[in-house]
């Protein structure tokens, strides 16, 4: 955890998170990434005279999904209000979002730092709006800013913590947690590349042991976790190096600039004021009842450390793999979706964390597109269990599935790979091997028995690698004891 001179970061998160909805938050246009520029308009999203909000029910959902799993109280009475301010990508000259009266207050997210503290961040609130369009600035020589409206009306949840975090290093063990969450209730993809989750950073120090809070800064522009640790440690350094020369800082909003690893100044003091918010005219208060919040509440999925801790009780599993299993909801369903058709929790779990994740690391993949099924590699794993192919071959199998898709059953039998067992087969080639090496039989006869491994590496050659070892091993000693 980075030192900072005596001095405290108090630091506190705003995320946005794009939720999963098929269309828009108060139109139907679709809310899908990557389209041709202003190819999913209406009148509605671009704020055109009479146009007229209608609110998307599953967004309401899905925020009320992450205010109960976060413990958060769900506001039955909630309303929407426009945030005024001029910016070329926001059409209608506002944003509807929620100000006073937010869906959810409350509740907290704990996390585990890497040293082992525990961690827990309260949630001031989390509210409903939607998104605004994009500025595509100039490039390549261009004259001009180009304008893409598809992402406005696009549906947000904005997730507002308390001051609760203290360190760089705290904000992006929260923001993992934070996008781990969203993944496992399916709202949003958490990918920040695409703009899915977009996080702004408040951040004020103040002398250690000293309660009243410092003049704070709002960081925009933080386009990955890392970012944001970086402007973080960048943006905290310059307010104690200002303090300790006896100056003041100045309340100011800052833009991180990633290439050059610098915050600069945007705008000087701002306030909710600025925004001159008053409740939105055309749409009613929104009421949510107790019923659906229930129902809600019931469809909620198990939660990651539910789940781990599930993992290490039914499937007798290390409490390190099941927190890895469990760290992403694809995987862990993959996994146990191989336990409907397998017995052995640990050996899956060593399958699933090193030969799936390192095949998929290899190819750049996705557990969500991988060809092999969990069912194929429960097959797999169960003849290696029954001896019908080693633990060596099941490797070179399961690449050959992952390319061919096909069985571990068909490339067995096209490729002649399962395992010689029977004892008769075996007990000649051993004294084929015996009977070529004099020299060695005659050394482990005198005590060198170490040559037991030389005699079963040759019954493997011999035998193309396809001699069962428990068996060779066995039979070996009898016929040398004998």
């Amino acid at each position: 955890m980075t030192v900072y001179e005596g001095f405290e970061p108090v630091i506190g998160l705003e995320v946005h998170a794009q939720l999963l909805t098929e269309s828009k938050i108060f139109c139907a246009c679709q809310a899908s990434y990557g389209a041709p520029p202003n190819s999913m308009t209406c009148p509605v999203c671009l704020g055109l005279p009479g146009s007229l909000p209608v609110l998307n029910k599953k967004a309401v959902e899905y925020a009320v999904r992450m205010i109960l799993a976060v413990g958060g109280e769900v506001r039955r009475n909630s309303s929407f209000a426009r945030k005024n301010y001029f910016y070329p990508d926001l059409p209608k000259g506002y944003q509807i979002s929620q100000y006073s009266q937010p869906v959810g207050r409350g509740g907290k997210i704990e996390y585990n730092m890497p040293d082992g503290r525990k961690k827990a961040c309260r949630i001031n609130r989390v509210h409903l709006e939607e998104d605004a369009g994009k500025s595509l600035h100039p490039e390549s020589g261009e004259a001009y800013t180009r304008l893409d409206f598809n992402r406005c009306g696009v549906p947000l949840i904005e997730i507002v913590t308390e001051p609760d975090i203290r360190s760089p290093e705290e904000s992006y063990t929260y923001l993992v947690k934070l996008k781990q969450i969203l993944q496992y209730l399916e709202i949003c993809s958490g990918d920040m590349e695409k703009g899915h989750l977009r996080c702004d950073a408040n951040v004020s120090v103040r002398e250690k042991g000293k309660k009243k809070l410092g003049t704070r800064t709002e960081v925009k522009n933080l386009n990955s976790f890392k970012g944001v640790e970086k402007a973080l440690d960048f943006e905290i350094k310059r307010q104690v190096k200002i303090l300790k020369k006896g100056g003041e800082v100045e309340q100011a909003t800052l833009l991180w600039d990633e290439n050059r690893q610098v915050a600069r100044l945007m705008r000087t003091k701002e306030e909710s004021e600025d925004y001159r918010y008053f409740p939105e005219p055309d749409l009613p208060e929104l009421v949510i009842e107790n019923e659906w919040i229930e129902e809600i509440r019931k469809s909620l999925p198990e939660m990651p450390e539910a789940r781990a801790n599930r993992f290490i009780e039914q499937y007798k599993i290390r409490q390190y793999d099941a927190e890895l299993l469990t760290d992403n909801r694809p995987l862990a369903d993959y996994f146990e979706k191989v336990m409907e058709c397998f017995d052995n929790g640990q050996t899956a779990a060593n399958w699933t964390l090193t030969e799936i994740l390192g095949l998929l690391k290899d190819s750049h993949g996705d557990i969500n597109t991988f060809k092999v099924s969990p069912g194929m590699t429960a097959d797999l794993l169960n003849r290696v269990k029954n001896r019908v192919i080693s633990g060596r071959t099941a490797k070179a199998v399961f690449r050959e599935m992952t390319v061919s898709g096909q069985t571990a059953a068909e490339i067995i039998d096209r490729q002649g790979l399962k395992q010689i067992t029977d004892e008769k087969k075996l007990r000649a080639e051993i004294e084929k091997v015996l009977k070529d090496n004099p020299g060695q039989l005659e050394q482990y006869r005198t005590g060198k028995a170490a040559l037991l491994d030389y005699f079963v590496g040759q019954v493997m050659h011999r035998t193309g690698g396809r001699a069962e070892p428990e068996t060779v091993n066995r039979l070996l000693k009898k016929i040398l004891e004998g």
